[in-house]
């Protein structure tokens, strides 16, 4: 198995973008904010309001409409939404269906990883490439992406208006496991614009490949080897997982 975002298939059907996820996550989330069964916590309508933010922002005033900066404008609009979503699941705060919600988003928006902008350094991560158009350049499907985002606003306009003084009421997540072939690369950034990356290995085989047993409960994930080994010590953030696995 490769990284979950593969150009032969994306480019196989009319939905280029991996939205199984996302289309069950944001039914579920409207389902149990309609009921009342979940009312989020402060970090789960700091992180709508910050995503909210991206999805309403203004295009830029522009001095030229030249379709090129048409183009980037728009990809670029699509990669902050994308790199915030990253930025509230790496800090781990808030609650699993949150998390679910928030990691679909991204998986979604996953073509936009390096487009128009990639990250700053060689050892930043990587999650595949966007399909190829017919002339063989490499470019994310705009159209398909912005297609999302009324949804999406709508959905982070009820979460991120959550009343400040409600209770916070999480309802139960159920944990996923799925089997992942290859590396993990945990990525660290020891120093502004540096970027450092290292290959997970079992602390016991030292097997760098696999297959791992991926178990996690929307907080922590716990990696398998077939080795019998397991761990929970591998030092990787929760996207750095969910990003490679399969869209199911």
């Amino acid at each position: 198995m490769t990284s979950a975002h593969d150009p032969r298939t994306a480019a196989a059907g009319p939905h280029p973008l991996m939205t199984r996820a996302l289309t069950r996550e944001s039914a579920r989330a409207r389902h149990l904010l309609a009921a009342g069964q979940w009312h989020p916590a402060p970090p789960d309508t700091e992180a709508a309001t910050a995503v909210l933010t991206r999805l309403t922002a203004p295009p830029p005033a522009q001095r030229t409409t030249s379709a090129q900066t048409v183009a980037t404008h728009r990809d670029r609009r699509l990669q902050r939404i994308l790199r915030t979503t990253l930025h509230h699941l790496d800090a781990g705060a808030v609650s699993p269906p949150a998390t679910a919600l928030l990691a679909a988003v991204a998986r979604a928006l996953l073509p936009w990883h390096t487009h128009p902008n990639r990250p700053a350094a060689a050892a930043a991560p990587a999650y595949g490439t966007p399909p190829k158009a017919p002339d063989g350049t490499s470019t994310p499907p705009t159209e398909a992406g912005e297609a999302l985002l009324p949804g999406l606003t709508a959905l982070f306009t009820t979460l991120a208006a959550s009343p400040p003084t409600t209770a916070p009421l999480t309802p139960p997540a159920e944990p996923w496991h799925a089997l992942y072939t290859g590396r993990l690369r945990r990525h660290s950034r020891p120093a502004p614009g540096v970027w450092a990356a290292e290959t997970v290995a079992c602390s016991r085989c030292a097997s760098t490949a696999g297959p791992w047993t991926v178990t996690c409960d929307w907080h922590r994930s716990t990696l398998g080897c077939p080795c019998g080994t397991a761990t929970r010590d591998h030092g990787l953030a929760f996207f750095e997982v969910w990003l490679l696995l399969p869209d199911t």
